[in-house]
């Protein structure tokens, strides 16, 4: 998209103050969350900036009904604990969600109570857990986004939608996003970011949490993906867990991590033990295929080995804690859920 460019596109932003988007229809409320402190001044004065989502209910956040592009997403909450509210996004009216993912992990931010900024093309963490998205989101005749809330206690929502209402082309794919986890992954196998997805399409991002369970290095591992038909062998391999996340030897200059923010690739987080109750060390990592997609027309595999030193200069197949969302755009919409695990399958522990 050229910003200088005269076109027909109409800009529209849905948030509490707007919850339908419409023209000259925002921040005309009179009841919500900020009402009691916009008492004295009425109608206008930031009477509804967010909504209260009860303990184990789904709120609507954007139901629209038109053709369009969504061009950035913003989210803050309130919430106590990590991955207990859930983002969800359907196309063109369909009942099964084609994005179903934590919250923090679609940014790239999966313990994200603690603060950490991430800067990169696609999402970012600004202070104090501002979430941003500027994935490119089109739709033909609807978008519709939730958010579930399964803490046990009310969580308040802060948010925009903005998007752009645009006839859209032929050609355009639509955005999906699926989350996956094992804890622990069993000995010698290898973990899995997506499969059984079937159709054309091109994949643009991954995002890896990744919890170790053992001493030293972890990143050997390869990543592999699979495009149509491969079986047993892959079509693109890699060399490394460190130089997929486009870094090198360890992420260690100097005998320490160190985090990095590019546009697209980043180990943007390291938690670190304490030494006393935290026992094992957290990466957070992203890779972006924005510049690179990774396009097939059939079907697609991607899956990542989990690789240490063992003695004698010997690979240790790891039985580490894994996380991931897988980023990708297919021509048609396509059901993602069944991945998610329960609430306790959820929990960073």
């Amino acid at each position: 998209m050229n910003i200088s460019e005269i076109t027909r596109r109409v800009s529209r932003s849905i948030s509490a103050e707007n919850p339908t988007g419409e023209k000259g229809k925002a921040g005309m409320s009179t009841e919500g969350t900020g009402a009691f402190c916009a008492r004295d001044l009425g109608q206008g004065w930031k009477v509804s900036p967010s909504i209260n989502i009860e303990s184990g209910k789904t709120a609507v956040i954007a139901d629209i009904r038109d053709m369009g592009v969504i061009r950035h997403m913003w989210l803050t909450d309130s919430a106590p604990a990590d991955r207990k509210m859930i983002l969800r996004i359907y196309w063109d009216g369909a009942d099964k969600p084609s994005v179903e993912v934590p919250l923090g992990d679609f940014f790239a931010m999966a313990a994200y109570q603690e603060y950490k900024q991430m800067t990169s093309a696609a999402v970012c963490v600004n202070p104090k857990r501002a979430f941003n998205c500027y994935w490119e989101m089109p739709f033909r005749t609807g978008a519709r986004i939730t958010v579930e809330n399964l803490h046990h206690g009310n969580v308040t929502l802060y948010y925009y939608i903005d998007y752009t209402l645009e006839d859209v082309p032929a050609q355009a794919a639509y955005f999906h996003a699926q989350f996956r986890r094992t804890n622990p992954l069993p000995y010698k196998e290898v973990y899995t970011i997506l499969d059984n997805i079937q159709g054309q399409g091109q994949y643009v991002g991954t995002y890896l949490f990744w919890g170790v369970n053992s001493n030293g290095w972890w990143g050997e591992g390869e990543v592999k993906f699979y495009l149509d038909g491969d079986t047993d062998f892959p079509t693109i391999c890699g060399t490394g867990t460190e130089d997929y996340f486009c870094g090198s030897y360890n992420f260690d200059p100097g005998g320490r991590y160190q985090e990095f923010c590019t546009p697209y690739a980043g180990l943007n987080k390291v938690t670190k033990t304490d030494g006393l109750y935290n026992a094992n060390l957290r990466f957070s990592l992203y890779r972006w295929h924005i510049p690179d997609p990774i396009y097939f027309a059939q079907d697609i595999r991607v899956t990542c080995q989990a690789l240490g030193w063992r003695s004698v200069g010997r690979y240790l197949p790891l039985q580490d804690d894994i996380s991931s969302v897988a980023f990708f755009y297919l021509r048609d919409v396509t059901d993602v859920s069944g991945t998610l695990p329960d609430t306790d399958g959820l929990e960073i522990n």
